[in-house]
């Protein structure tokens, strides 16, 4: 008797084995929701910062589509890079922020090396992880288990049900602290009138940017000790250099001074004129901002000065007020 094959129907099952093995994977979450998720909740609520969350690779992708949730349901959040805070982005970060470290093994090396650095700021650290007893676990104040049994993938190495699993956990804190804060459906409609982040990109940049005392700015002259402390007051890891006239010549960034130290020469003995980068990239308050987006994607920058026809500073763009990272605002203005 010849044995008959089904391509088709083989196809079908294995697709169904795949969701029941993910779907197993989030049930199994439920017994580990515990009173440590109420502990999270309760300190998310009562910071007055963000809620910052950190992955690296597939954790990485899942923490900004956590984020985006967040945002849009009013926990302001943003998604740091763990690579990218090392290298000047973890000026984004203040000691009233909480931050969520996402990593299945609790051992990705560029994320556990950021901890200290996090820890010395002042945040509060939560682990979403499968190894309560790994390195990142170790270092957080509260652990969230988001460990599966099995990945959907038969070899076992490409993260699946471990992936779908952590989306799920991120989900539930959204919920809850949409619930906690009693967020209604007038409040979503606020952040998406017929899709938010398409009215932003079609809006000017002088819709967006940054006026009067929120701009850091100092002179040429300006000792690095005053400008650091300029940037840091600004909040933007970033501070714009101008001349007497006001008019744009220089920035300096996080990354500028980072690589200052790191090359030896002393804080005293500088001024913003020896560290800045001459000629930045700048946009008119007309232009739109979707090519204000562009052009920084292109550069690979998050700030963006804007100035008039005659160089002259007239506010300053972050691509946290693009997107929508944390409270979105108009001219330094919340929405009404």
């Amino acid at each position: 008797m010849s044995s008959y094959s089904n391509p088709e129907a083989e196809i079908v099952e294995k697709a169904k084995a795949v969701l029941k093995i993910e779907a197993d994977g989030i049930a199994q979450l439920v017994e580990r929701v515990d009173q440590n998720f109420a502990i999270m909740v309760d300190l998310i609520c009562q910071s007055r910062g963000r809620l910052i969350i950190g992955g690296i690779g597939k954790s990485g992708i899942i923490g900004r589509k956590i984020v985006a949730t967040l945002n849009s349901t009013g926990t302001r959040s943003l998604f740091l890079h763990p690579v990218e805070a090392m290298h000047g982005d973890l000026g984004q970060v203040s000691r009233d922020d909480v931050f969520i470290g996402l990593s299945n093994s609790g051992q990705t090396d560029e994320l556990n090396i950021l901890l200290p650095s996090i820890r010395r700021i002042g945040c509060k650290i939560i682990a979403f992880t499968a190894d309560r007893n790994s390195t990142l676990a170790k270092h957080s104040d509260i652990v969230i288990d988001v460990g599966v049994e099995t990945e959907a993938c038969p070899m076992g190495l490409a993260p699946t049900s471990s992936t779908t699993a952590l989306l799920a956990m991120g989900d539930a804190l959204a919920v809850v602290l949409l619930d906690k804060k009693q967020f209604k459906s007038k409040d979503f409609k606020l952040y998406h009138p017929a899709g938010m982040l398409g009215q932003r990109l079609s809006s000017k940049v002088n819709d967006l940017m940054l006026t009067g005392n929120s701009l850091p700015l100092v002179s040429e002259q300006t000792s690095m000790f005053d400008a650091v402390k300029e940037i840091d007051r600004g909040g933007l890891g970033t501070v714009l250099v101008v001349n007497r006239q006001t008019r744009l010549v220089g920035i300096i960034t996080d990354g500028d001074i980072r690589r200052m130290v790191v090359s030896g020469r002393s804080i005293d003995e500088m001024s913003a004129a020896d560290i800045m980068t001459a000629n930045p990239c700048s946009v008119s308050r007309d232009c739109p901002t979707y090519d204000a987006l562009n052009l920084m994607e292109q550069h690979q920058i998050t700030v963006l000065a804007v100035i008039d026809s005659e160089q002259r500073i007239q506010g300053i763009l972050h691509l946290h007020d693009i997107l929508g990272k944390g409270e979105f605002k108009f001219n330094g203005k919340g929405p009404h």
